[in-house]
């Protein structure tokens, strides 16, 4: 029965991140939607799939999800030969991914959301709450920065590296809505990993304040196309070793 209902989750997994890609595909394809909603669209609601990673009984089984998306979106270029990736590459590409001719920012989002998955299947399965905060950061978090940004950033942040600007605004944004995420994942689901006691406010606060700050200079730093496999990766990695410290 537990296999039975660890397939069903799967399937309904697979279900709802096909439907949260298809749709902005469909509705940019009928001029419904920009470019950039549809983008931002499938950011926001297709790695939310990583919600059902505590539910499986053979935690590999959100392994295979994740990972099959990964090779997905690598597959997804300008020039497919499937009808249905090249699409995909022509309703949510941005312009900095025509030198690479693939959809790079949302491969290093499904790559990084893989190897948080994984590490933590192996590692610590239990504490998958960590994963899940620093995956939140950047579906939730760095879809409000780019909106904020976009809609109302009027200081601007140059950094000489970047292809992109980043606004002051959008880091605020950011940072104030990740620690709102990361205080709810810390607060109802933490734990310290080496005694399994439950995280107090104080430290849940504590480290919320920490990861939402790397979180938000991580982001800052990094180039669009690769700030979603920087920001979960770095923002994770540091919050889990204070936590074992």
């Amino acid at each position: 029965m537990t296999i039975l209902l660890d397939l069903l989750i799967v399937l309904l997994a697979y279900i709802y991140v096909f439907a949260t890609i298809l749709i902005p595909v469909q509705l940019k394809k009928r001029d419904k939607i920009t470019k950039f909603q549809a983008r931002k669209a499938v950011h926001l609601f297709a790695g939310l799939a990583v919600l059902t990673a505590p539910l499986y009984s053979w935690p590999w089984f959100a392994v295979i999800i994740v990972s099959s998306m990964t090779l997905l979106t690598l597959l997804s270029s300008k020039k497919s030969n499937v009808k249905q990736l090249k699409e995909l590459y022509d309703s949510i590409g941005e312009e900095a991914e025509e030198k690479v001719g693939y959809l790079q920012g949302p491969f290093h989002y499904c790559l990084s959301i893989t190897i948080l998955i994984t590490f933590f299947v192996i590692v610590a399965p239990d504490q998958m709450y960590f994963p899940i905060a620093g995956i939140l950061l950047m579906i939730i978090s760095d879809t409000i920065a780019s909106i904020i940004g976009k809609k109302y950033g009027k200081r601007k942040i140059k950094l000489p590296w970047l292809k992109t600007t980043r606004s002051l605004e959008g880091s605020l944004a950011f940072f104030i809505s990740g620690f709102i995420l990361c205080l709810i994942a810390f607060t109802f689901l933490g734990n310290y990993p080496l005694t399994q006691i439950h995280l107090t406010l104080e430290a849940a606060l504590l480290y919320s304040l920490i990861t939402s700050a790397l979180a938000t200079i991580v982001e800052l730093v990094s180039p669009s196309t690769w700030d979603d496999l920087t920001i979960p990766i770095a923002t994770v990695v540091i919050v889990f070793l204070l936590t074992l410290i």
